[in-house]
């Protein structure tokens, strides 16, 4: 058991929730890498000899203000990162099913640092693109497999805790990267190499941190029963959850779960390909397809929610406001810290309330800030069209003001859930492969939108707010009719979640009900703790998981006489 595993993973040292803390902290590391990543770009576009190294453009002397002169080569610098974390979604998917989390994770991350090495030392936009592809793929590999890892370690009562704690170090790299650039800002006045070569080579830090620990973490234990290596999962089982007591006979039951989920995806035969999941083809009573679809257009629509394109219209706004250009750099800087405390509203509500609820009072907040701050920003701007700049800096603060809430609406909500559920709702067999799926809808919308965004403003100015504000309202019904509930379930009641051939929800739930009720072998681990005692009272595998347990600890006290 233990002794298989390596003797300096930490999974001999710590249990329970230190182990579940140390092993947060890694992922968030990686989390944080990733929001980094992201956040970097706006502040190197705006570098002096970047600009001019990479031949898009120049900076006016004295104003020190970019001039743009081929929006088509720095917006393609900038999107063809998300073809590479397309790429790399489906190679991390794969890699993740077939040699483990762990191992994957420490290849994302070395392909990620090759890619950041070849960014900070770019010579031209050529060299530039590819190495912001190779990049991509590193991140698109960490992204398909972390948020996995993660989920099926954790229990199922906090895995919406665990995973929104690791998205508010997400927008802490995206604030680190913001006030560091700006920083950088002041040095030469911007104009040095220093100025962007920095910030990209800054994120190769977190990365060899990250290759480095990496190595000390248990594997995910279900990854493990799905490739026969079962004493080892029943081992770390144990310290994730405790070896002593109830703990231990609640490992027990959720290990049992476990390992009758893969046998019966297994016994199922159904196809694990790519083509396959997309098209649900042979995947019988799972519906990988229907999977896959719910989580690729979750993520394209949360991009739809107007994040973006608060991005790309937050310092006109600001302008309009009165602010001059150093001042909207503060203000926007000031808006990314509010960004990265409102995730911790997550943190404490997920698991609470759910992942339905979570994203419903979110679109309703979101599209009244969209609705609100268009509105507000066109009364600004006829202000200042009609020279009142007074009243026109009174409805640019107004604007402002709705331009923070939306972004702290948004941290609270909409931010983590895209990400957990795809690593929540998909068959062990295909779970990495499924998160991809997530991932790629992702690297869709965020492409998608990063082009189209300065488009649709440049053509409809601040009413491409109202499409944001009507698209939040518009996913209230669709979360509520297709997309069920994964709160407070394990990952291996999602098979019977999905079992019906309904897309309703209330079809989906009926289902689940019945299917339950049936198969309580399935569903054991699910028990609360406190209440454990009763439903082994009541039969079923949480007493079959007892005398396993039993015996298992016998044996062992007989090896050692």
């Amino acid at each position: 058991m233990g002794n298989q595993i390596k003797t300096w993973n930490i999974a001999h040292s710590l249990q329970k929730r230190k182990l579940l803390i140390a092993l947060n902290i890694v992922a968030g590391l990686s989390i944080f890498f990733f929001g980094y990543d992201q956040g970097m770009m706006g502040g190197v576009n705006n570098a002096k000899h970047y600009i001019e190294l990479m031949g898009f453009g120049y900076v006016e002397d004295g104003t020190n203000k970019p001039v743009i002169t081929n929006s088509l080569l720095q917006g393609g610098i900038v999107a063809v990162y998300y073809i590479g974390t397309l790429i790399g979604a489906f190679s991390g998917g794969w890699f993740g099913e077939k040699y483990g989390r762990i191992k994957c994770i420490a290849f994302g991350t070395g392909w990620a640092t090759f890619g950041a090495a070849l960014q900070c030392s770019a010579q031209n936009h050529i060299w530039m693109i590819i190495s912001r592809l190779v990049n991509g793929v590193g991140t698109g590999i960490l992204c398909a497999i972390v948020p996995v890892w993660a989920t099926e370690c954790v229990p199922h009562t906090s895995r919406g805790q665990f995973i929104a704690s690791e998205f508010t170090t997400n927008i802490f790299g995206v604030v680190v990267a913001y006030w560091l650039e700006f920083g950088l800002s002041f040095i030469d006045g911007g104009a040095s190499a220093f100025r962007w070569r920095f910030p990209i080579a800054f994120q190769i830090i977190p990365l060899i941190f990250l290759f480095t620990v990496i190595w000390w973490m248990p594997e995910s234990p279900r990854w493990l029963v799905k490739v026969g290596r079962e004493d080892e999962a029943r081992f770390i089982l144990e310290r994730l959850r405790g070896n002593e007591g109830a703990d231990a006979i609640q490992a027990e039951a959720e290990f049992q779960d476990i390992r009758n989920v893969s046998a019966l995806e297994k016994q199922a035969g159904n196809k694990t390909s790519y083509r396959a999941m997309l098209t649900g083809a042979g995947s019988g009573d799972l519906h990988t397809g229907r999977r896959v679809q719910l989580v690729i257009w979750l993520q394209i629509v949360q991009e739809w929610t107007g994040i973006a394109g608060i991005t790309v219209f937050a310092p006109t706004i600001f302008r309009t406001a009165g602010f001059d250009t150093e001042k909207s750099q503060w203000i926007s800087g000031l808006n990314n810290i509010f960004y990265m405390f409102s995730t911790l509203i997550c943190v404490f509500t997920l698991d609470r309330i759910g992942r339905r609820w979570t994203l419903y009072w979110g679109a309703i907040g979101q599209g009244i800030a969209m609705f609100l701050a268009a509105a507000f920003s066109r009364l600004g701007l006829n202000a200042t069209a009609a020279g009142n700049i007074g009243q026109a800096n009174h409805y640019g603060a107004a604007a402002a003001s709705f331009i923070f809430v939306f972004t702290f609406i948004f941290g609270a909500t909409w931010l983590t859930v895209p990400w957990l559920y795809p690593a929540e709702i998909f068959p062990l067999e295909v779970r990495a492969k499924g998160n991809a799926w997530g991932v790629v809808g992702w690297s869709v919308g965020n492409g998608w939108l990063t082009l189209l965004c300065p488009v649709m403003f440049a053509s409809l100015g601040e009413k491409t707010f109202y499409i944001f504000a009507v698209s939040n309202l518009a996913t209230i019904p669709m979360v509520w009719a297709i997309y069920p509930e994964s709160n407070q379930r394990t990952l291996e009641e999602m098979d019977l979640l999905f079992a019906s051939k309904s897309w309703w929800v209330w079809d989906c739930e009926k289902e689940f009900k019945r299917l339950k009720a049936q198969h309580p072998e399935l569903v054991s681990g699910a028990q609360h703790d406190p209440n454990f005692k009763s439903d082994m009272e009541k039969g079923g595998l949480a007493r079959i998981a007892t005398a396993n347990y039993d015996e298992k600890h016998e044996l062992e006290r007989k090896q050692v006489e």
